[in-house]
């Protein structure tokens, strides 16, 4: 291609309101415009084109010309957002038609009741027969005749465009391919089959690609068109998601997710590495959000990611986004204040804007004289912004003054903002105080220096061009491509060997694309190979670079060591996916320099800006009047075309050559609190401490995470971490398993009682139901956090996670007809496992295979037992960090806070219900009773579960962790407002729980104890069904989790299943997702294929299960398994027999059902809601969950 200089070349960036563009001169002059985006519908081109006549100095029916046209936009990103794609139609293997429908099972917030999931992409579905194993052999044929009949269905329906995802096609793409072919030959615009996009395993996530390619593509295609009808004689290239220009008709709509963004990655690293830096982290802070990304000299990728609920797989730049901008609504919710995630948006926009906004940051930041009047566009109403204050202080019985409230809510911005960096930075394994700190974006300027010293970054870079800079970065952006293709091989020398050939087909295709849009073949770079490795068995893998000594192991392991603190030397390590990168240089503009000179310049003026609530004298000056040398020291302001740069006290800027300003922390900073804040609770710091510690907590479950083995953990999340104080009480539970809430506190307050002692350095682990354990598989480490002196206890961590085997009569651990504790599995009770520091592995191992039922599988058993104290050390360093930044009395009084504050929010929650009795009568399938009263008296509560049915002599017995974790779930649920979830939230609520089902007796001998396996599972759900029906609040949802165990000697592996939600007052019932108490994933068809001998033969909405009603009940899910060799099956399930009930008049849910067809046979056999029996190749279990109960 030819890419001649002697033409105009422009970089053009299009946002949501405004169009920027830098166009470089054929003499190499560079201009810039910033339009706004509202334009005629019918102006050619629009924005773009507009900026380029501009620069050009063209009239409207001037001819453009030859140009170079480099461009990212939002349009696929606002297209999706808008939900305005193309007509879409989802071709997929017989049995998966609601495979996206369904997704992982998770609903998207943990406490609201009226469940509302992402609504597909595509208009209709087609499934047809075929079927391939997880090896790619075909198990069924393509019916191809079916396939033509099928499309030309979806064509007479008015469907253009196909996303294409078949079960196992990764393994053999040619069932996918002929689909396209007949697709192709029958005038599909549009065909996206999910192999052709990433040749990788995950049947859902490749399904969501397809369809989200197909949604959007059509889209980015007619843009591009108008682009090039008012441009013929353009050279137009197109920004993706991974920074890499493809030429515009290439460009697909998977790939322009983050298009913008990616623009500004690329531009904040070329203006950091000019001036000097080798680590930067990119800071682009907007209207509604904030965007931030790291980068060392190569950019950070991730593979899949996730916009407005739909999962896409494809390369794309690290980008961490955070709902903190200049238009986020600032708020006092009667305890603490608040900052976002809501956003003012443009119109109304934010209060100063003088049309009847909210108060947000930017009219903080304009009372905080921290913006520029005389720059900006209109005229700014202040007294909006004083008034919505006043308000505020007003709310707050003036216990603040106007000018504290602002400054609060700069502290609470500025925290969310300085999270999303570490989050990109210190969890990952970086220090942030080793980078710059490059700044850009319409509101970052006035925050950079704030958030770097939070976060130890001593350094900001501002370019000239941080207005515009994503597109000054897509002017210096390179041609890349990438393929990538599973392999799930071990990493050993015959691998790497028979790979190396594949490597290098891989390079020759997308060679010959790069080859295709760079000037000369030269430019072309060698390829860039790179791995997904991870130890075996484990799901979440790090992608490592080819190392120069071509030792993939060893750098593996080090990078493992960064992420995770530990490696395992005795593991063998598995190559999950190969991938390849070509990247093909462009030409780069050079910046203009100057030869700096060391001057103090004068001050156009002087004005007041506050920083911590104190009046400053600033000096003002004007960026356009600065020169390379010049030199100020904060405060001050200065003042440019796009933006107010505020340079805080404590700080000096100096323009570098590049004409940059280069801002230094050289004095002061954050000062640590003192002790006289602890005696009144400040609503300021209520809010920072929630974020800290709920970051904590959530960073704890990161790590979990990324460095469990199980499937449990890493696929179905079935994990939570805590924070809890020294007496045992919860601070803070990241939101993962409901029925895992307040229940470790109990679990904590056990080890208190029973082990006199503790010691620095030790961590503790329990399962034992009568400390606080839910049931025997979720295992509870404990790690007690001490002073310096070793002295005084100030804290734990503690992280609770689902073991699919811990011994017991079946695999699996879930017998549902166990008689005692002893047959469930092997019990822990407060076992040491780390003394001195040291992992006391030989201690806990012998612990797993005592007992006559000891656990099947150890070694994940440990592995996932190393997670949790690697979880437990972050929450321990990371909370440790905030002692040390704010004093250990602060700390520990804001624990109690915040408790205060939860349990002030319950108190209102139950204060707004009418004084009165309420009660509930219900019964498991068997008809053993269970009953609820709950006493309403002001602002207090008695939950009462007096003529509840005696001790069950099955697994179906709960005890008081799970009934306190249930009753703290619906309170939350009843406050329905976003407060830390801690201890506070039942300090209102008195739990009367005699002796029965729900809490059987106390006995230290397991062959005596109730089994208790069912309680967990399927008593909370129970109690929670009962507590909203006996308010009215919401119907009863499916009940149950369906708990589905198979497994043999070797393996054991454990499920549970989504069903109907409840309807309420307001809202239908959601389909096919998991409620209540549970929240866990499913683990992806095709995974589950490739790792166990079964096969999935459907996985589907229950259509018509849920209750009638003006607000119907939630249909539950049917999902069929095919075993391929001999295993045992355990079934521990309810609302078989007794329906979901409705409220008010509608109608029940169908209760679920449980079935098996052997192999031969044609029937299914009825089997009850707790079964064990074994299976036979070819057997196929069968469940269809209950449906929600209707409202009205």
């Amino acid at each position: 291609m030819t890419n001649s200089d002697a033409r105009w070349s422009f970089w053009i960036d299009v946002g949501g309101t405004f169009t920027d563009c830098v166009g470089r001169s054929p003499d190499g002059k560079l201009h810039t415009r910033k339009l706004l985006n509202r334009l005629p519908a019918d102006a050619p081109g629009g924005a773009p084109v507009a900026a380029i006549r501009s620069i050009m100095g063209l009239g409207d029916d001037e001819p453009i010309g030859p140009v170079n046209v480099r461009l990212g936009t939002t349009r696929g990103t606002n297209a999706l957002l808008e939900r305005k794609g193309a007509s879409v139609g989802f071709i997929t293997t017989r049995g998966f038609a609601d495979l996206i429908e369904i997704g992982t099972q998770a609903r998207p917030h943990l406490f609201k009741l009226d469940i509302v999931k992402p609504a597909p992409l595509y208009q209709t579905v087609a499934e047809i027969d075929e079927r391939l194993a997880a090896d790619g052999e075909v198990l069924t044929p393509l019916d191809e005749l079916q396939v033509e009949s099928r499309l030309a269905r979806l064509r007479e329906q008015g469907i253009g465009a196909l996303g294409v995802c078949l079960i196992n096609a990764y393994a053999n793409p040619a069932h996918e391919q002929r689909v396209a072919q007949v697709a192709e030959s029958m005038g599909f615009e549009q065909v996206s089959t999910s192999t052709g996009l990433t040749p990788t395993i995950g049947a859902l996530d490749r399904a969501q690609t397809s369809v989200l390619d197909a949604y959007l593509s059509p889209v980015i295609r007619g843009y591009v068109r108008r682009l090039l009808d008012a441009m013929p004689q353009v050279n137009l290239q197109m920004m993706t998601s991974a920074g890499a220009l493809v030429h515009g008709l290439k460009f697909a709509g998977k790939d322009s997710l983050l298009s913008g963004p990616a623009g500004g990655v690329v531009g904040f690293a070329h203006v950091a590495e000019a001036a000097g830096f080798e680590q930067a982290i990119g800071f682009d802070m907007g209207g509604t959000s904030t965007d931030v990304a790291r980068y060392d000299g190569e950019y950070e990728y991730q593979y899949t990611g996730e916009k407005a609920g739909v999962r896409v797989v494809s390369p794309m730049y690290a980008i961490e986004t955070v709902a903190a901008g200049g238009g986020s609504i600032c708020r006092f919710d009667g305890q603490r204040l608040t900052v976002g995630p809501d956003s003012a948006g443009a119109d109304p926009g934010p209060a100063c804007y003088g049309r009847g906004g909210p108060l947000t940051v930017t009219d903080i930041n304009l009372f905080n004289g921290k913006i520029d009047r005389e720059r900006f566009p209109f005229a700014l109403d202040d007294d909006a912004v004083k008034h919505r204050l006043d308000a505020i202080a007003e709310q707050m019985d003036h216990r603040m003054s106007p000018r504290e409230i602002a400054d609060g809510f700069t502290r609470v911005a500025n925290l969310r903002m300085a999270t999303a960096i570490r989050a990109i930075s210190a969890a990952r394994g970086y220090d942030p105080a080793d980078h710059v700190l490059v700044s850009f974006g319409g509101a970052g300027a006035q925050h950079a220096c704030a958030i770097a010293g939070s976060l130890g970054i001593e350094r900001v870079l501002l370019s000239p061009l941080a207005g515009i800079l994503s597109a000054w970065g897509i002017g210096m952006a390179d041609v890349k491509r990438f393929a990538e293709k599973s392999v799930l091989r071990p990493l050993d020398d015959n691998t790497l060997a028979e790979l190396e050939s594949e490597f290098a087909a891989m390079d020759e295709a997308i060679r010959a694309e790069v080859a295709d849009e760079v000037d000369d073949e030269r430019n072309i770079q060698p390829p860039v190979r790179l791995m997904d490795l991870r130890y075996e068995g484990e799901q979440t893998p790090i992608t490592v670079r080819q190392p120069d000594d071509g030792d993939w192991a060893g750098a593996f392991a080090a990078m493992h060591q960064q992420l995770y603190g530990h490696v395992h030397h005795d593991r063998a390590i598995e190559i999950a996916t190969m991938r390849i990168e070509v990247t093909g240089r462009t030409d780069k503009p050079a910046m203009p320099t100057a030869e700096p000179r060391d001057r103090r310049p004068e001050p156009t003026g002087r004005c007041a800006v506050y920083f911590d609530g104190v009046a400053h004298d600033a000096a003002r000056y004007e960026r356009e009047r600065l020169h390379p040398g010049d030199r100020i020291d904060g405060p001050a302001i200065v003042a440019e075309s796009f933006s107010t740069i505020v340079i805080d006290p404590g700080w000096t800027a100096v323009m570098n050559e590049h004409y940059d300003l280069v801002v230094t922390h050289h004095a002061g900073g954050d000062k640590p609190a003192t002790d006289d804040t602890t005696t009144v609770c400040d609503p300021v710091r209520l809010e920072l401490f929630n974020n800290h510690f709920t970051h904590i907590a959530t960073q704890m479950g990161t790590t979990l995470q990324r460095t469990a083995l199980s499937v449990n953990v890493k696929q179905r999340l079935d994990f939570s971490c805590a924070i809890l104080d020294a007496n045992g009480d919860l601070v803070v539970n990241a939101p993962h398993i409901p029925v895992h809430l307040g229940a470790m506190s109990e679990s904590v307050r056990g080890l208190l009682h029973t082990v006199k002692q503790l010691r620095p350095g030790e961590a503790y682990i329990t399962n034992d139901p009568d400390l606080g354990g839910s049931h025997l598989p979720d295992l509870t480490v404990i790690t007690p956090v001490f002073d310096a002196s070793g002295e005084h206890l100030r804290f734990f961590t503690a992280s609770r996670a689902h073991h699919a085997e811990i011994g017991g009569l079946r695999p699996g651990s879930a017998f549902p007809f166990a008689k005692n504790l002893a047959e469930e599995g092997v019990v822990l009770r407060n076992l040491r496992i780390v003394r001195d520091g040291r992992f006391d592995e030989a201690s806990l191992r012998e612990a797993l295979v005592a007992g006559p039922y000891p656990s099947r599988a150890v070694d994940v058993n440990v592995a996932d037992v190393r997670a949790a104290l690697a979880a437990n050390h972050v929450g321990w360093r990371e909370l440790t960090g905030v002692i040390d930044r704010f004093t250990w009395p602060v700390v520990n009084a804001y624990m109690g806070y915040i408790r205060d504050a939860a349990a002030a929010q319950c108190r209102a929650a139950i204060a707004a219900l009418d004084d009165g009795q309420y009660t509930f009568d219900d019964a498991l399938d068997d008809g053993a009773p269970l009953k609820l009263t709950i006493t309403v008296a002001g602002d207090r509560m008695t939950v009462d579960f007096t003529g509840t049915g005696p001790v069950n002599d099955n697994s179906l017995n709960a005890n008081r962790a799970i009934v306190q974790a249930a009753v703290l779930y619906c309170l939350r649920c009843l406050i329905d407002q976003d407060i830390p979830l801690n201890a506070g939230v039942l300090d209102p609520v008195e739990i009367v729980l005699p002796e029965c089902m729900l809490n059987p007796p106390v006995c230290e001998d397991a062959t005596k104890h109730a089994a208790v396996v069912g309680g967990n599972v399927e008593l909370s759900q129970r109690i929670v069904d009962m507590f909203f029906g006996a308010l009215g609040i919401a119907a009863a949802s499916q009940g149950t989790m369906n708990n589905f165990v198979f497994g043999n000697d070797r393996f054991g592996y454990y499920e549970t299943l989504g069903g109907g939600a409840g309807a309420g007052p307001d809202f239908d019932g959601a389909s096919a997702v998991h409620t209540h108490m549970t929240n866990t994933r499913l683990t992806d068809v095709e995974i589950l294929e490739q790792q166990y001998p079964l096969r999935v033969r459907q996985f589907a909405v229950r259509e018509g299960s849920g209750g009638e009603g003006e607000h119907r009940g939630g249909d539950g899910i049917t999902r069929a398994i095919e075993y391929l060799q001999p295993m045992q099956v355990s079934l521990l399930t309810q609302r078989r027999t007794k329906a979901p009930f409705g409220l008010h008049s509608g109608g029940a849910g169908e209760p679920g059902r449980n079935l098996l067809r052997r192999t031969g046979s044609d029937t299914d056999e009825s089997l009850p809601s707790l079964a064990e029996f074994d299976v036979n190749p070819g057997d196929v279990v069968t469940l269809q969950t209950p449906g929600g109960g209707g409202f009205g």
